[in-house]
């Protein structure tokens, strides 16, 4: 409990770390163009008819909309002359859209109804610096502005500080995992019993319980009750005393003097109820963690004992695990998850890297020390891996680790889903 309180601290010490880091300054400046500022310049915006962003030079304007109300968005782009609308066939109109990563997509506007429209769908996120050109009446008119959403930049350090790292999204092998419990044992090799040759009398036991003891070492002495004759019993194998059985002056027989188990030579043996033993396969991968979570490590399950237990019905599957220390103990509970099955998927992103935003599940990309979210379209899921049918370029850039802390700063920032 102590350790989950420590760690705990440690993580709220972190993530204030951050904030205080975001705060300081010099940092926070840098953030000002998708955060604070293009909040507050948002909300200055002159507005047309219907709520788009209206573009003024001289006595011709332009009300850019984002309409999104049908299957993918387009612009609709409304054109007026001293504030009365002109005919969209006497307009042209050219937008470039320079996204993170200086990715440009250019739209040519076609007439229809009254307003001009983008004959291409406008991707998410809209996130983007605009540049739009229009020519009427035989002059021409520019402008440029940013419409930011789902952004923000963080200083390399700050992100550090909070534990934020990242990935480059690719293909992967997605496994179907199945959850199995078990115990840490020490394997068959490991243990031997200490057992006197011929019985008699044990005249010393040179051994305690919990005592390391070396291959060949002498444990006790016997007294053979047949030819009075001291002979001396050694350990089988190097390990500790983890059973005995006599005393000095007691007599030896069937039962071993003592038990020497190796700790270093262990497996965890988990249980298989009969819906999962037909799927669980010599050489599966296995994650075994321990109950606290504050240990696993990487394996493959090395037998599966082929006689079931009368009582549960239960298979037992036995996967090598490392040398014991403090982390496996003989005895203890653990979990597993044993990869049953796999296949590959062309793009993945790791699972916890994914988060919410407005409707969408996302990532963030990086890009120097910009963020930026990524609306994924996905597929299959499996713990680690989720499949990236879309929303997402190959070899993209992506925060893997403290992408809440992205998400929390973009909160923070109001960058709104404004055009």
């Amino acid at each position: 409990m102590r350790a989950i309180l420590q760690r705990r601290r440690g993580r709220l010490i972190v993530i204030l770390a951050l904030s205080a880091a975001l705060a300081a300054c010099g940092q926070r400046p840098s953030r000002a163009p998708e955060g604070e500022a293009h909040a507050a310049a948002a909300s200055d915006l002159e507005r047309g008819p219907h709520r788009g962003r209206l573009l003024r030079d001289g006595d011709f304007a332009l009300e850019v909309t984002l309409y999104e109300e049908g299957p993918t968005p387009i612009f609709r782009l409304y054109p007026y002359r001293n504030g009365k609308p002109v005919d969209p066939k006497g307009v042209g109109v050219n937008i470039a859209l320079t996204r993170l990563g200086a990715k440009v997509d250019r739209f040519t506007l076609i007439p229809e109804a009254d307003y001009l429209t983008s004959p291409a769908p406008v991707h998410e996120p809209h996130s983007f610096d605009v540049s739009v050109s229009a020519t009427y009446a035989g002059r021409a008119h520019r402008w440029a502005y940013s419409s930011y959403e789902g952004r923000t930049t963080i200083a390399a350090d700050a992100a550090r500080a909070g534990g934020v790292t990242t990935e480059k999204a690719g293909p992967a092998l997605l496994g179907e995992s199945l959850a199995i419990n078990g115990r840490v044992e020490i394997t068959p090799e490991g243990q031997s019993d200490v057992i006197a040759r011929y019985p008699g009398r044990v005249t010393s036991l040179n051994a305690e319980l919990g005592q390391r003891v070396r291959r060949g070492q002498v444990l006790a002495r016997v007294e053979s009750s047949e030819s009075l004759q001291t002979y001396p019993v050694t350990a089988p194998i190097s390990g500790v005393i983890v059973k005995k059985n006599v005393t000095a002056g007691g007599m030896s027989g069937n039962e071993p003097i003592l038990v020497v188990a190796d700790p270093d030579k262990l497996h965890a043996e988990f249980f298989l109820y009969p819906r999962d033993a037909e799927r669980v396969r010599v050489g599966q991968r296995v994650e075994v963690v321990s109950l606290a979570g504050d240990h696993r490590v990487v394996s493959t399950v090395e037998a599966i004992l082929p006689t079931a237990d009368l009582t549960n019905q239960t298979l037992i599957a036995h996967v090598h695990m490392p040398s014991g220390g403090e982390a496996w103990r003989p005895g203890l509970g653990v979990k597993g998850t044993v990869t049953v099955g796999a296949s590959s998927a062309p793009l993945a992103v790791r699972t916890r890297a994914i988060q919410p935003f407005r409707d969408f599940e996302v990532v963030y990309a990086k890009v120097g020390d910009t963020y930026e979210v990524r609306m994924l379209e996905i597929g299959r899921r499996t713990p680690e891996w989720t499949e990236v049918l879309g929303g997402l370029e190959p070899g993209t850039e992506y925060v893997v680790d403290g992408a809440f802390l992205i998400r929390a700063d973009i909160e923070k920032s109001g960058a709104s889903h404004d055009h």
